[in-house]
C-alpha cells in the first residue's frame, strides 16, 4: 500500500561542522558513491544511453565520475557530505590511520 502522506524526516545535521580533514573525504566518497551505483546498475543489466529508459535499462550517467555533469557530481557530493555529517552527529568520529 502506498502512503501518499509520506514526509521524509532526515536527522538534522545542519549545525555539524566537519574538521577539514574529514570534509576532504567528501570528493573521495562522492566518487565511490557513483562507482557503487554504476557497478550495481551494470550488474542489473543497465547500459549507457543518451537518456534514462527504465524499460531498455539505459542511463546517461553510466560513465566515469569525471565525465558526469557537475549537477550529478553535486548530488553524489551531497550524499557523501550528508553521510559524514550524520556519522558525526551520531557521536562517531573518524580517524585516519
Amino acid at each position: 500500500m502506498k502512503d501518499n502522506n509520506y514526509i521524509p524526516a532526515p536527522i538534522d545535521t545542519s549545525e555539524v561542522q566537519l574538521p577539514p580533514d574529514v570534509a576532504a573525504l567528501t570528493e573521495v566518497m562522492a566518487r565511490n558513491v557513483h562507482e557503487v551505483w554504476a557497478e550495481t546498475r551494470l550488474k542489473q543489466g543497465w547500459t549507457h544511453g543518451e537518456r534514462r529508459d527504465d524499460v531498455l535499462k539505459t542511463h546517461p550517467c553510466l560513465v566515469p565520475y569525471d565525465e558526469l555533469p557537475e549537477e550529478e557530481k553535486d548530488y553524489d557530493r551531497y550524499t557523501a557530505l550528508s553521510t559524514l555529517k550524520l556519522i558525526t552527529k551520531l557521536g562517531f568520529s573518524l580517524k585516519k590511520q
